[in-house]
């Protein structure tokens, strides 16, 4: 309803004049059935500004576009469209404007629009022919306070400007990233161009200056800008873009483990002074120069290729000669309350980079746990920093302005432990800045996700990419509980805290219940609302398994928490209070006991216990993947599960600010920690062998890989080749090498068209997918694994056309050992491969044929290795058989 109170300002906005499709321009004057219950100062601002958006359109009719285009109808009858501002109604804020028609006399009626999205007709019975709904002529609503009367009238008719293309602060105006592939040859000023392209969608310089928000001309060409939908379509049809895509927000995925992987400290010094030439790049969270695994005692100048800087800003003072870049970048504006400089106030960019090449450290530890000497996999390689990620998240726009940094600064290696939900390469930013990387010599390692088990949740899935799993490794962190009818048990945690040999009142959530608010949550779950103060305070509670029980316990005077899954558990959590989490099996009798008089517990500090290992990690993203179905992601596994590395002074350990536990060491799980553990292990290969190609040493990596054993069947979808050997794959004996144009190869395979390709590739030459040898076999690439996806069928059948190329023996014969995956045939062809030097290349092909038993999803999984006595080059086969693919694809 419109009130007496509210004073409107309606003005137009034409949208319909960059359409080829000629348009209806529908203006309904306001009359008083329509205009019923307003008051007359209302009325009289609705007629004037109506007649000035009538004299406006015959203007813009007549002089700005083909007299087709727009098309005035009998205004007495036609009905309004117009765009209610986000407190028309109230005062609360909406995420975007709602679209609105109303017949003459008639209120107000939703027919629908998402943010961003095309206008869409709901059903409403004023709408005959959905084609009369369309961006054309929006008349948006904005209340006024009456006392700006005079304000409306006087500049009503100097609206032109804002009615025909919206304000640069319009709230409908979005963040685009517009992509145009490789830097022009010539010596033009790229941000000319992307001022000049932008002026041309959107039509008035002023507006085109201020929507811009970042250029990206270092390494790649593109730009950043706040686009309306139909400037969003004219960019996505000019040929000179590669692609228009929403700036989204993405999420962080979030020792002893180089012994584990079996490189102690005096291999990872065998090349000390070439790896003291590199330089690993980090997008992250920032870093904090005073932790100690930054130290730059005993290093020199920074190598005379770099090209970074350092930007000092308030509490960050700077980098030294062991961290020799350190930028930041908040286009997004998410840096909200934090220092625009790049201290890591999170520690998640301390511990990656840390992991990946910090110095060694002696008796380091987290209070007192996993003490022992932390050392990055290169600890003689130089750290740059690119910090992009904030408190609440990482903008696309900050990602591709790192990689256009990055690139050009001359990193050696790039580390991302970021992700979002996979998207088509062109419209993702670390598949687009990994590319370009890719072409400039430089091998990008990303982690792989956090969303296991479930299966299709693997990110960062590029065939350029290093795509990193977490595996364990084989110390697991648990902590003793003793009750007091003398039974003892354990469970996961990292548990700083403890409660000595005294024993401490327990009770269960169950028994905790506020009988105020039965109904609501669950007290044997401590959810929050349900459990009674009084009889918390001062005990440990005993909780079925949920998350985050533990600031509920603190908050209610609780002095501990000992919780229940249904599930196995691997992942050890930091604790705010003291608390353990055990399985149903652990904890036997818990639950029983807690129900006793007067029942007591204590609970023991964190101790590493010896396990077997490793295993993928329970959190770790699955494959397959559905961007390109039969490239299989993940490409590995690392140690991604208890890592202890440096951290940030400035947050506490667990990140609450209510903790008062700092340390310069922490314990972090996820495949963000296996991510640097595989760049580092990179980096030691390409150390051994500069010549090598991104794509090659991903090969040497992949192929020396330790198989794993898994314990669930769909645990295969989630290893990859195996647990990384940075040892071995030092000496791989043969690679699978994929050049840039095998790259571009399996682009044409997919699909992609020569436009999009040519402007990725840059050069004046026009590109065509025709004029290169055509992709064959299942996948259309070199890859060191092969996989084959299937859907609603269980009949396999797929080659696989493969090259190997020697850096072992210069004479050497190699010989086929094939594992066939479960009631399938494996053929290799030639089965025995001779090579005479360095360097040659032998080519084969892999036939898998046969049919599953299951006719529902299925993993069957074999391997082909090729030996010679010393090396085994091994490649994992992996086919997944899937009924619900296609609702998966839809869903994509």
């Amino acid at each position: 309803m419109i009130h007496d109170d509210d004073l409107l300002l309606i003005y137009a906005r034409l949208y319909s004049l960059v359409s080829k499709k000629p348009r209806k321009l529908l203006i309904n004057k306001p009359t008083d059935s329509s205009m019923a219950g307003a008051s007359s100062s209302m009325v009289l601002a609705a007629q004037v500004s109506w007649y000035c958006t009538l004299l406006l359109a015959v203007m813009l009719a007549l002089s700005c576009c083909d007299p087709s285009d727009v098309v005035l109808l009998d205004h007495q009858e036609a009905p309004l469209y117009g765009q209610a501002g986000p407190e028309f109604y109230d005062t609360r804020s909406r995420r975007c404007d709602e679209i609105y028609v109303v017949g003459e006399g008639e209120t107000l009626q939703t027919i629908g629009e998402k943010c961003g999205d095309p206008y869409i007709v709901e059903e409403n019975p004023h709408i005959h022919d959905p084609d009369d709904v369309f961006p054309g002529l929006v008349i948006k609503i904005t209340p006024l306070n009456k006392s700006k009367a005079s304000f409306v009238f006087t500049f009503g008719m100097l609206l032109a400007a804002t009615i025909v293309l919206g304000s640069p602060n319009d709230p409908a105006r979005k963040a685009y990233i517009v992509y145009m592939g490789d830097l022009p040859e010539a010596s033009t000023n790229v941000e000319d161009d992307h001022n000049s392209l932008l002026l041309h969608a959107i039509g008035d310089a002023r507006i085109a200056r201020s929507s811009i928000i970042h250029s990206y001309r270092k390494s790649f060409n593109g730009f950043a800008a706040k686009l309306l939908p139909h400037e969003v379509q004219i960019l996505s049809e000019d040929k000179r873009v590669v692609s228009v895509f929403p700036n989204k927000r993405r999420n962080l995925h979030t020792t002893r483990s180089w012994d584990f992987l079996g490189m102690p400290l005096w291999l990872q010094n065998k090349n000390m002074r070439v790896q003291n030439d590199m330089v690993i790049g980090i997008l992250d969270t920032g870093i904090y120069m005073g932790t100690p695994s930054f130290t730059d005692h005993g290093y020199g100048p920074a190598p005379a290729k770099w090209k970074g800087k350092c930007k000092a800003a308030l509490n960050f003072t700077g980098c030294n000669k062991k961290v020799i870049g350190a930028k930041f970048f908040d286009l997004d504006n998410m840096g909200h309350g934090m220092e625009s400089s790049p201290i890591d106030e999170d520690g998640h960019g301390t511990h990656t980079s840390s992991t990946a090449a910090g110095v060694p450290v002696p008796n380091a530890s987290l209070y007192g746990i996993a003490e022992g000497t932390a050392r990055g996999g290169v600890p003689a390689a130089r750290i740059a920093m690119y910090k992009v990620c904030w408190g609440i998240g990482c903008s696309d726009m900050d990602i591709l302005a790192g990689f256009d940094e990055a690139i050009a600064d001359g990193v050696d290696f790039i580390s991302i432990s970021i992700g979002g939900q996979s998207r088509s390469y062109f419209e993702d930013p670390i598949a687009i800045g990994s590319f370009h990387a890719m072409r400039a010599g430089i091998l990008t390692a990303c982690s792989a996700g956090n969303e296991g088990p479930d299966i299709f949740t693997v990110q960062n899935v590029a065939p350029w990419i290093l795509t990193v799993g977490a595996s364990s490794i084989d110390r697991q962190y648990e902590a003793a509980i003793s009750l007091g009818n003398g039974a003892k048990s354990s469970g996961i945690s990292i548990n700083t805290f403890s409660s000595g040999n005294g024993m401490l009142p327990l009770i269960s959530g169950a028994l905790a219940a506020n009988s105020t608010n039965i109904g609501y949550g669950n007290a044997s779950l401590c959810d929050y609302g349900t459990l009674n103060p009084a009889m918390v305070k001062g005990k440990i509670v005993y909780c079925m398994e949920n998350m985050g029980q533990e600031y509920t316990i603190k908050e209610l005077g609780g002095i501990g928490i000992i919780t229940s899954s249904d599930i196995e558990i691997d992942l050890a959590m930091m604790t705010l209070i003291p608390g353990i989490r055990g399985t149903g099996y652990d904890l036997k009798g818990m639950h029983e006991y807690a129900a006793c008089r007067k029942p007591q517990a204590s609970l023991s500090k964190t101790r590493g216990v010896k396990v077997a290992a490793p295993l993928v990690a329970s959190f770790s993203a699955r494959g397959p993947q559905l961007i390109s179905p039969n490239i299989f992601k993940p490409d590995i596994l690392a140690p991604g599960l208890g890592i202890l590395a440096g951290y940030s002074m400035i947050p506490s350990v667990t990140g609450d600010p209510t903790d008062k536990r700092h340390s310069a060491f922490n314990i972090l799980s996820g495949t963000s920690m296996a991510c640097p553990h595989a760049v580092a292990s990179a980096a030691y290969v390409k150390s051994l062998h500069l010549d090598w190609s991104p794509a090659a040493v991903r090969s040497a990596l992949m192929t020396t890989a330790t198989p794993v054993k898994t314990k669930h069947r769909l645990d295969e979808l989630g290893i990859g080749s195996g647990q990384i050997n940075p040892v071995k794959a030092a000496d791989p004996g043969l690679v699978y090498d994929i050049g840039m144009k095998s790259y571009v190869r399996v682009l044409c395979y997919e699909g992609h068209n020569d436009t999009m390709i040519g402007l990725l590739m840059g050069g004046k030459a026009k590109f065509r997918c025709s004029s290169l040898k055509p992709a064959h076999g299942v996948d259309g690439i070199n890859y060191p694994s092969m996989h084959i996806q299937l859907k609603n069928t269980n009949k396999v059948s797929g080659v696989f056309f493969r090259t190997l190329t020697n850096v072992g023996f210069p004479k050497s014969v190699y010989t086929a050992t094939v594992t066939p995956p479960k009631g399938l045939n494996v053929q290799v062809i030639p089965s025995k491969l001779t090579f005479v030097r360095q360097g040659q290349k032998q080519s084969f092909k892999v036939r898998v044929e046969g049919e599953s038993d299951h006719k529902e999803m299925e993993v069957l999984t074999g391997s082909i290795e090729w030996s010679d006595s010393r090396h085994v080059v091994r490649s994992p086969i992996l086919i997944y058989i899937g009924t619900y693919l296609d609702d998966l694809e839809k869903h994509s």
